[in-house]
C-alpha cells in the first residue's frame, strides 16, 4: 500500500509540475516566439560572420557588427528608393477621398450606388467618433504597444548576435545531459536544425526582392495603378507562406478592375506566372532543400499555428514544422543527420 501510494503522489506530483511548466510557457509564448526567431536570425548570418572570422581574421563581435550594419544600409536604402514614389501613389490614391464632414455630404449626396452606400456608412461612422479623452487613452496605447515592439526587436536581435558565440556551449550543455552513445548524433541533429534555418532566412530574403523587383515592373508594363505599392506588398506576403501570395494576387486584380477587365487580366497574369516560375524554378534553386517540406504540410502548418497562436506566430510556421521535421527524421525514423545534405 505504501509503495503504491508512493507511486500515485509521484505521478501525480509529475502531472502537476507537467501542467505548470506547459502553463507558464504559453504565459511567455511571446517571448520564446522572439527567443527562436533570434537563434533563426543567428543561423542565417552565421555563415557570413564565419566567413569574415577564417578569411579576413575578423572578430566574430565584429563580424555581427558588420551584417547588422549591412542590414540597416539595406533598409535605409529601400527607404530612400521607394519611399518616395510610395508616398506620391498614397497621395494619388487618397486624392478622392473626402477630408472634411462637409465634403464627405457633398459626395455621398451626389454619389449612387455602393459609392453612396459606402460614403454613408463612413458618415455614420464619423458621427459616433469618440471622445477627446478616449482618443488619447488610445494614443497612449498604441504608443506603449509601439514602444514594446521596438523593445522586441531589440531582444530578438539581441539574442541573434549573443547565440553566435552561445551555440556551441548550449550544444556541449545539452550533450552533457545524455548517454554517451547518443551525443554525437545530437550535435548532428542541432546544427543540421541550424543549416537548415539559416538556408531558409536567407533563401526568403531572396525570393521577397525578387518577387517584389519583378511583379513591380510586370504591373508597371501593364499599367496597374499603385504598381510600386502592390509589387513591394506581394514580395512582402512572401514571408507568409501559401496565404500571402493569395492575398497578394487578389489584390493586384481587383485594384486592376478599378480601371478596367484587361488590366486586372494582365495583373492576374503577371502573378500567376510568377508563382510558376518560381515554385519551379527560382525556389528550388535558391530554398534547395533548406525545409525539405511538401506544401500540404506547409499549409497544414500555417493554418494550425495561426488558429493555435494568432497570426504573429505564422511567420514561424515554416520555420517550426522544419524543426520538427528534422527531429521526426532522426528520432522516429532513424534518420543519420550527418549524411543529410
Amino acid at each position: 500500500m505504501d509503495s503504491t501510494a508512493r507511486r500515485a503522489a509521484t505521478a501525480t506530483l509529475v502531472a502537476l509540475s507537467i501542467v505548470v511548466a506547459a502553463l507558464a510557457l504559453w504565459k511567455i509564448k511571446a517571448v520564446i516566439a522572439l527567443i527562436f526567431l533570434g537563434f533563426t536570425i543567428s543561423a542565417a548570418m552565421r555563415p557570413g560572420v564565419e566567413w569574415l572570422c577564417r578569411r579576413a581574421r575578423v572578430p566574430r563581435g565584429l563580424g555581427v557588427l558588420i551584417h547588422y550594419g549591412a542590414l540597416i544600409g539595406f533598409v535605409a536604402l529601400a527607404l530612400w528608393l521607394f519611399v518616395p514614389r510610395a508616398v506620391s501613389q498614397v497621395d494619388q490614391a487618397m486624392g478622392s477621398v473626402p477630408t472634411s464632414s462637409t465634403q464627405l455630404r457633398h459626395q455621398a449626396a451626389t454619389s449612387s450606388g455602393i459609392r453612396r452606400e459606402i460614403l454613408l456608412g463612413l458618415q455614420k461612422r464619423l458621427n459616433k467618433l469618440p471622445s477627446a479623452s478616449s482618443i488619447v487613452h488610445r494614443a497612449v496605447s498604441v504608443t506603449r504597444t509601439a514602444f514594446e515592439v521596438l523593445i522586441g526587436i531589440f531582444f530578438m536581435f539581441a539574442v541573434g548576435a549573443y547565440w553566435i558565440f552561445e551555440r556551441d556551449r548550449g550544444i556541449a550543455l545539452v550533450q552533457s545531459l545524455l548517454p554517451r552513445r547518443h551525443r554525437r548524433v545530437a550535435r548532428d541533429t542541432w546544427l543540421l536544425i541550424d543549416e537548415k534555418l539559416g538556408a531558409f532566412v536567407r533563401g526568403e530574403l531572396i525570393l521577397i526582392a525578387f518577387v517584389a523587383t519583378v511583379l513591380s515592373l510586370a504591373f508597371w508594363l501593364d499599367g496597374l495603378p499603385y504598381w510600386l505599392l502592390i509589387g513591394v506588398a506581394a514580395g512582402v506576403f512572401e514571408i507568409v507562406p501559401v496565404i500571402g501570395p493569395l492575398v497578394a494576387g487578389i489584390l493586384a486584380v481587383g485594384v486592376g478592375f478599378t480601371v478596367d477587365w484587361r488590366t486586372a487580366l494582365g495583373a492576374g497574369i503577371a502573378v500567376l506566372t510568377l508563382r510558376e516560375l518560381e515554385d519551379l524554378f527560382v525556389a528550388p534553386r535558391v530554398l534547395g532543400r533548406a525545409v525539405g517540406l511538401s506544401p500540404l504540410v506547409v499549409l497544414v502548418s500555417v493554418t494550425a499555428i495561426g488558429i493555435l497562436f494568432g497570426g504573429f506566430y505564422v511567420l514561424l510556421a515554416i520555420p517550426i514544422a522544419a524543426v520538427l521535421g528534422t527531429l521526426v527524421d532522426v528520432v522516429l525514423r532513424g534518420t543519420d543527420p550527418a549524411e543529410e545534405d
